[in-house]
């Protein structure tokens, strides 16, 4: 089984399928190329972005991060700083440091082609690297697919025929489920609770300290963006001239709060999730959650609910959440998919909701039958999401969208527990569902700029 460590990822914006899987692809065929002993003939490797990559690439950072993964740099430990020099020494002077070591002539104009008009048929998100030795002979041809969430794949691993045993395909832990009702079944014989149960199938993984340290890092990331993203001001990059709201709404709630409950959880909902989606909009720091188009609703959610003035409270809160949710964002990544540019947005911040909202019932002391149930309806009512960025960039409708999902996971948390029963849709219809849907759904809202919003409303 996947990891939830596998799902949240701390990368950089504004795209996990466009800008972080890019960045680690191009790093793989590098790695490839010292692996085979050829990386020392190559005089020139060429980058051809397909599909959703081509159409809404230019916008989501994706020929730079390909470029940038092509010199070594990683998404969880890049330097911008560094990064933007190297980036100026390739425009400068038509250098490429190739692994950081091997220096190649390289012309973003001519070696990265955007093919919007090639898409693939095993995934929209797909990515060809070509090296060339100095007669301009071929070393080597290999494609790559970006699967959403920072997840990336090669030809022929999506190639290969599904195994009919999915859960013997992954690491073997104690408590292997591929379903919700396969985890709702181990949950009732053990007597664990969703995040105790996924602690232990971690455990099979690495010891639990590191597991741990692991779900806390991810909470500092995810507060940390938060911090950023209420104090940095001005106009978002890409032309449409977007202005940063998240901190001037937080300067409001700081210097007079307000007294209705409901609208104060909207406004500092709003205002968590909008602060974490206008850093990833500006290429910051971010974590995957399940996605970075995604990344605003789960820590808006989990700063405002899992506060405690004592430390270690806190901290045992955050766990919990972040295990939970973890476990709901494993059952859509392995039964559907969480990729904007395959499933739409149903399948980002449809995700997220359900996340966020199987989260938040876990933190209220909710069964897991209820946990389940918040997690089907914070989906369900994301059924048939599209994915449509105006200009191919994360601001119009994305910010937003993260901000009302917020505010609809917690509505799920809340209609989840006070019910019982097992509700007439399960969660695994929703998400069976979610991924017909998507199938279903026309390419052109499926984060390609060429339907919805997106074509409605006039770039600035």
């Amino acid at each position: 089984m996947l990891s939830v460590l596998d799902i949240f990822r701390i990368g950089i914006g504004p795209s996990s399928s466009h800008t972080v899987g890019p960045m680690r692809i191009s790093a793989m065929f590098v790695r490839a190329l010292k692996r085979s002993g050829k990386l020392e003939k190559i005089a020139r490797v060429h980058i051809e972005l397909q599909g959703s990559l081509a159409l809404t690439g230019v916008g989501h950072g994706t020929p730079r991060a390909a470029i940038l993964g092509l010199m070594g740099h990683r998404p969880e430990t890049y330097d911008p700083a560094q990064g933007d020099l190297q980036l100026q020494r390739i425009e400068d002077a038509g250098q490429l440091a190739l692994g950081g070591v091997r220096e190649i002539a390289f012309n973003p104009a001519v070696d990265v082609d955007l093919a919007g008009h090639i898409v693939p048929a095993l995934h929209p998100n797909g990515m060809r690297l070509r090296a060339f030795d100095a007669a301009n002979a071929l070393m080597s041809d290999r494609t790559y697919y970006s699967t959403g969430g920072g997840f990336v794949a090669t030809e022929r691993q999506l190639a290969r025929p599904p195994k009919n045993d999915r859960i013997k395909a992954g690491t073997a832990v104690p408590h292997p489920f591929g379903s919700a009702e396969e985890l709702l079944s181990l949950c009732d014989k053990t007597g664990l609770r969703i995040d105790e149960l996924v602690l232990a199938n971690e455990d099979a993984k690495r010891p639990r300290t590191k597991t741990e340290a692991g779900i806390d890092l991810i909470a500092n990331a995810m507060d940390a963006c938060i911090d950023r993203g209420l104090t940095q001001t001005g106009i978002l990059p890409g032309g449409l001239k977007v202005r940063r709201r998240a901190p001037e709404l937080w300067a409001k709630l700081e210097a007079a709060p307000q007294s209705n409950e409901r609208e104060q959880l909207f406004d500092w909902l709003n205002c968590f999730a909008m602060a974490v989606n206008e850093e990833n909009a500006a290429g910051g720091k971010v974590v995957t959650a399940p996605t970075n188009g995604a990344a605003g609703i789960l820590p808006a959610v989990m700063r405002f609910y899992c506060l405690d003035a004592e430390e270690r409270a806190c901290r045992d809160s955050r766990r919990k959440f972040l295990l939970t949710a973890g476990a709901i964002g494993l059952l859509y990544k392995q039964r559907a998919s969480i990729s904007g540019a395959e499933m739409g947005c149903q399948g980002e911040v449809g995700v997220a909701c359900s996340m966020a909202a199987g989260g938040l019932a876990a933190l209220w002391g909710g069964s897991p039958t209820q946990i389940a149930s918040a997690a089907e309806i914070g989906m369900e009512h994301n059924l048939g999401l599209t994915c449509d960025p105006v200009g191919g960039l994360v601001q119009v409708p994305c910010i937003e969208r993260n901000a009302i999902g917020a505010v609809k996971a917690v509505n799920a948390a809340r209609l989840a527990l006070h019910r019982d029963e097992v509700t007439l849709v399960s969660l695994d219809q929703v998400i069976e569902t979610m991924r017909q849907t998507g199938l279903d759904m026309s390419t052109k809202y499926k984060e390609t700029s060429q339907g919805g919003l997106a074509v409605n409303v006039i770039e600035c």
